[in-house]
């Protein structure tokens, strides 16, 4: 019978609980969508200056290749 009263219990605390985190999820992820977007702008301006950089060796090696051949 204890373990009963102590579900009901868990059940009336918890209940509240479910429903705020229901509401509140969509409401989170619209908040924080700005900020996912910044983060993929910036990886993508890293990588483009990432290979920016890597361009004159890619370059060399690639001519080092040829003239092995």
């Amino acid at each position: 019978m204890l373990k009963f009263l102590l579900w009901l219990i868990l059940l009336v605390i918890c209940w509240p609980i479910a429903l705020l985190a229901l509401i509140a999820y969509p409401l989170v992820w619209l908040l924080l969508l700005p900020f996912r977007l910044i983060g993929i702008a910036v990886s993508g301006v890293f990588e483009l200056l990432r290979a920016i950089i890597a361009l004159p060796g890619r370059v060399l090696s690639a001519g080092r290749e040829r003239a092995q051949q």
